[in-house]
């Protein structure tokens, strides 16, 4: 399937076409997202969807420094559980090899590297989106977010000594120039930042030394292998989907950027289907779910995905034999007196 990122990749989108006068939805109607769905940040959507909507955006606006300005929206926190970690790192390096080493865990487009050599370091900028396809506006938006969170790390501005696109140099460079300094290069031979590597050497303005160790730990409880199953992706998009009553194969499908008979056809290679994926989902939430008593059972069903919480008590009657709340008292030991 087709690489894919966090809806976060689109923070600032919805603002950025306000102060230009721009309804978003009208700009995304032609894209498998829709405004609704840019506020759920942990999920997965295409990463194709992300390029072209931003091409089609700058070109709609005349602004072709649409992905520039998206960046300065941009924040630590919009690379999700992995910014609770990096920001604890004592310093730059170490935030920057984090974010570098672990971006699957919030981008599958990008593929960064970084390289010192002669007191210099070098942070190259290459997006794979599976197809060969204009990106500008997505390239623009990656380094600038790239130069943005170094900034941010060392608490004050940043100054490379170079910023460089392969693309050719736009009319109008007053933005690239204020952004990154008169150091914007264009037609280069890669997309990326040169530094001074000593930069990597400061400390980490954003760390509390005390938490690092506790950063890391949860890093360790959070951290997942660069390859998934196809089966592991459905899986994460139909969590993400159901308690938003959006848990559709149509919806899935347009999160991966392919069709419904494409996954089908790949959930039938690893001998899985919609459904089954979906109930052991449905299933395994559940069980978490119910047996914290702190959620009432309504809650438990918009959650899991159910119109109503008849249809859920249906459903959990037949999956579990018994009703949600017959199976909570069970797991908590009370008597039926107990339960209200």
């Amino acid at each position: 399937m087709k690489p894919l990122v966090r809806v976060a990749a689109l923070s600032g989108y919805v603002e950025f076409c306000q102060s230009l006068g721009v309804a978003p939805q009208v700009l995304m109607e032609h894209t498998c997202l829709d405004v609704a769905a840019l506020a759920e940040q942990d999920t997965w959507i295409s990463g194709t969807a992300v390029a072209d909507l931003l091409e089609r955006s700058a070109a709609a606006t005349h602004r072709e420094d649409f992905g520039l300005h998206m960046a300065e929206y941009r924040r630590l926190s919009n690379l999700g559980p992995l910014s609770l970690v990096a920001r604890e790192e004592p310093d730059v390096r170490g935030a920057v090899r984090l974010i570098l080493d672990y971006e699957h865990m919030y981008n599958e487009v990008l593929r960064t590297r970084l390289d010192e050599r002669e007191g210099l370091a070098t942070l190259t900028v290459h997006l794979e989106l599976g197809e060969k396809r204009e990106a500008r506006q997505l390239t623009e938006l990656a380094v600038a977010t790239f130069h943005r969170l170094v900034g941010h790390l060392l608490g004050r501005s940043f100054h490379p000594l170079s910023v460089s696109f392969t693309h050719g140099e736009p009319a109008d460079t007053d933005t690239h120039d204020r952004l990154f300094g008169p150091v914007a290069r264009f037609g280069q031979a890669f997309d990326g930042v040169v530094f001074y590597a000593a930069e990597l050497d400061a400390p980490n303005v954003l760390a509390d030394p005390l938490l690092h160790t506790y950063a890391r730990k949860y890093f360790e409880a959070i951290v997942v292998p660069r390859e998934t199953t196809e089966v592991d992706r459905v899986r994460e998009l139909i969590e993400t989907l159901l308690p938003a009553g959006r848990c559709s194969l149509e919806h899935v499908a347009h999160s991966l950027g392919v069709d419904r008979r494409t996954v089908h056809r790949r959930l039938a290679d690893a001998g899985e289907t919609f459904s089954s994926v979906l109930t052991a989902t449905r299933r395994q939430l559940a069980e978490q779910f119910v047996a914290n008593p702190r959620k009432s059972l309504t809650e438990v069903s918009g959650l899991l995905g159910f119109s109503t919480p008849s249809a859920f008590s249906r459903w959990f009657r037949e999956q579990f034999g018994c009703s949600a709340q017959q199976w909570r008292r069970r797991r908590s030991g009370q008597s039926p007196s107990d339960i209200s």
